[in-house]
C-alpha cells in the first residue's frame, strides 16, 4: 500500500462553495442525474453541517444514542416517520410498501459509530470527546445517505419515485459481529430486493468510485490465545512452564503454520496487535495473552480457520508445560457484491458522476459487516474516493484521517440515482 504522508486539514476539508474538483452533473447525463443533482445540491451546506456535527461527537458502537437522535429529529422535520432501532440506529421507509406486482424495496445503507481512537486532525470540528474520532469515514457515509434520503423523498412526493426506498442507519459497524445482524433481526431487510452502501476511500481520488464484482472484503475473526503456568523465579525456570516463552513461539508460529496449511490464494493473514505478560526481569509470569486478528478472502477457508488454529496453537504451545486457552471470535465473512447489482450501482455512477468515474477496484483484506446483508438480500457496496486530488494519501483508523467532504455531495447522488435506476430496472 502506498506510504501514508502528512496533510493539511485545509486542503481536505474543502468549503462547499468552492469550485468542486468534479462537476456534479456532467453534460451528457440524463434528465434523471440532473434532477437528482439540484434535488441534492441546494442541501449540500446543511449535509456538511450535519456532518462535521456528527464528527464533533464521536459515539461507539451501541452507544450512538446523540447520533440517532439528531437523525430522529432531522428525518421527522423532513416530514418523514422514522424508526428508532434498539438501542441504537434508525430506519426510514420512503414510498408505499410493496405489493404483488411491483418489486420489493431497495435498501441504502450508512453506519453510525465511531472508533475509539484520538483524534489528531487539528480540524476546527474535531471530535471533543477524548479517545474517540470517526477515523473511518462513518459521518460522511450518514450524512450522504441523509442527502439521499431527502432527494427521494421530494421524489416521492412529487409521484416520481418508482419503487419503496428504505434508508438504514446502522450502529455498531466496528463491532464484531456487526450492528447489521441486529438490524436484520429487527427487521431491516424484510421486503427489500436489494441493498446498496458506500464506504469511504481515502486513498481513491474524490470523484470516482472504486468498484468490483464479487468479493471485495475479506472475512475477518478476533483471536485470543491466554497461556498459564505456576510462574516463578527467572533462576530456575525448569521449575514452571516459560509463558513469555510459549507466547513468543505462537506469536511467530502460529501465523507460519496457517500460511503453510492453507491455499495462499486465499490470503489468510494473522497479525497480532497486542501481547502482554510479566512486569519483573527475574519473574516468570503465570499468565499471558496475545491477541489479534485472522484476516481470510476466501470464505471456504475461513470456515475451516477455527478448528485449525485450535489444533497448531495446542501443539506449539505444548512443549513449554503451559495451559493453552483460545478465545476465536467469528467475525464477518466477506462482502460479495452481486453482479446485477454492482452494474446498476456502476450505470449511476457513470450517469451521475461521468463515463470515467468507475475504476476497478481491488479486494481488501479489510471486514465490513454489510457482509451480513448480502446473505440475506442481493447487492453491492463500493468505494466512495474521499482523497482530494493532488492531495496526499491518508489511511483509515488513523487519528489524523482526514477526507474531502466534497465526498457527501457525490455520494448522496450516487446512492439517490443508484435506487431509482434499481428501482426501473425490476419493474421493468
Amino acid at each position: 500500500m502506498p506510504e501514508t504522508t502528512t496533510h493539511s486539514p485545509e486542503a481536505a476539508t474543502q468549503a462547499v462553495d468552492e469550485e468542486p474538483a468534479v462537476p456534479p452533473v456532467h453534460e451528457r447525463a440524463s434528465a434523471v442525474a440532473r434532477r437528482v443533482d439540484e434535488l441534492i445540491r441546494k442541501h449540500d451546506p446543511d449535509l456538511v453541517a450535519l456532518r462535521r456535527r456528527i464528527h464533533s461527537r464521536p459515539e461507539l458502537g451501541w452507544s450512538e444514542h446523540e447520533t440517532t437522535d439528531l437523525l430522529m429529529e432531522r428525518l421527522r422535520a423532513a416530514g418523514l416517520e422514522p424508526r428508532r432501532l434498539d438501542p441504537t440506529g434508525v430506519i426510514v421507509d420512503i414510498g408505499a410498501e410493496p405489493r404483488p406486482a411491483k418489486p420489493g424495496r431497495i435498501a441504502l445503507r450508512a453506519d453510525i459509530d465511531a472508533l475509539p481512537i484520538p483524534e489528531e486532525t487539528g480540524l476546527d470540528f474535531a471530535s471533543q470527546i477524548p479517545g474517540r474520532a470517526h477515523a473511518c469515514g462513518h459521518d460522511l457515509h450518514t450524512a450522504a445517505l441523509f442527502g439521499a434520503t431527502l432527494a427521494l423523498a421530494e421524489l416521492e412526493r412529487a409521484g416520481d419515485l418508482p419503487v419503496g426506498v428504505r434508508c438504514i442507519f446502522q450502529p455498531a459497524e466496528e463491532v464484531q459481529p456487526g450492528g447489521a445482524k441486529t438490524v436484520i433481526a429487527q427487521g431491516g431487510v424484510a421486503g427489500v430486493a436489494r441493498i446498496y452502501a458506500l464506504h469511504c476511500a481515502p486513498r481513491v481520488t474524490l470523484g470516482t468510485i472504486g468498484s468490483r464484482i464479487g468479493p471485495i472484503t475479506a472475512a475477518g475473526d478476533t483471536l485470543t490465545l491466554t497461556v498459564s503456568a505456576d510462574g516463578g523465579h527467572t533462576s530456575r525456570p525448569h521449575h514452571t512452564g516459560d509463558v513469555i516463552a510459549a507466547l513468543s513461539h505462537l506469536a511467530t508460529g502460529l501465523p507460519a503454520v496457517l500460511g503453510r496449511r492453507t491455499d495462499p490464494r486465499a490470503a489468510v493473514s494473522l497479525t497480532w496487535g497486542a501481547i502482554e505478560a510479566g512486569s519483573a526481569a527475574n519473574a516468570m509470569p503465570a499468565s499471558g495473552t496475545l491477541t489479534g486478528t485472522i484476516r481470510c478472502l476466501h470464505t471456504g477457508v475461513w470456515a475451516e480457520l477455527e478448528q485449525l488454529v485450535e489444533h497448531a496453537a495446542h501443539h506449539l504451545a505444548a512443549p513449554f508445560g503451559v495451559e493453552l486457552s483460545i478465545d476465536h471470535v467469528k467475525g464477518i465473512p466477506p462482502v460479495d457484491n452481486e453482479e446485477s447489482a454492482v452494474r446498476c450501482l456502476d450505470a449511476a455512477v457513470k450517469d451521475q458522476i461521468g463515463p470515467g468515474a468507475v475504476e476497478l477496484t481491488d479486494q481488501s483484506l479489510g471486514g465490513e459487516d454489510f457482509a451480513w446483508y448480502l446473505r440475506e438480500v442481493p447487492g453491492a457496496m463500493v468505494r466512495l474516493g474521499t482523497r482530494t486530488p493532488g492531495g496526499p494519501n491518508h489511511d483509515l483508523h488513523r487519528g489524523d484521517a482526514v477526507f474531502d467532504e466534497r465526498a457527501i455531495g457525490i455520494g448522496a447522488r450516487v446512492l439517490a440515482r443508484t435506487a431509482l435506476l434499481t428501482g426501473e430496472e425490476l419493474s421493468g
